[in-house]
């Protein structure tokens, strides 16, 4: 019988809640990055590159590369595999370099 990565490791993870994407609600777990629970959420992109506006979303999931850029609670360019989700936050689609609406 097959059983869940949950039961496997006896994990309790606690009551979901949300973060916002792109102003729509999005549940996510506690310990899950902001990453997984986009992925959870069937968002598989949540930036564009800086030339030619290609969708890019997690690649290595490890921090290694910079392909999950997002911008968290007004912060762009933070790595999306790296950053714990809490309740409340607000998550945009980064688009280029991040810093349009920063005269930069």
């Amino acid at each position: 019988m097959a059983r869940t990565p949950a039961e496997l490791t006896e994990a309790q993870p606690g009551p979901a809640f949300d973060i916002t994407v792109d102003g729509r609600p999005v549940s996510a777990l506690p310990g899950q990055s902001v990453a997984a629970a986009l992925w959870g959420a069937g968002i598989l992109a949540w930036r564009t590159t800086r030339e030619g506006g290609r969708p890019r979303g997690a690649f290595c999931g490890i921090g290694q590369c910079f392909d999950c850029l997002a911008t968290v609670n007004g912060v762009p360019n933070r790595r999306a595999c790296l950053v714990p989700a809490a309740p409340g936050d607000e998550i945009t689609t980064q688009e280029g370099h991040g810093h349009a609406g920063l005269g930069v």
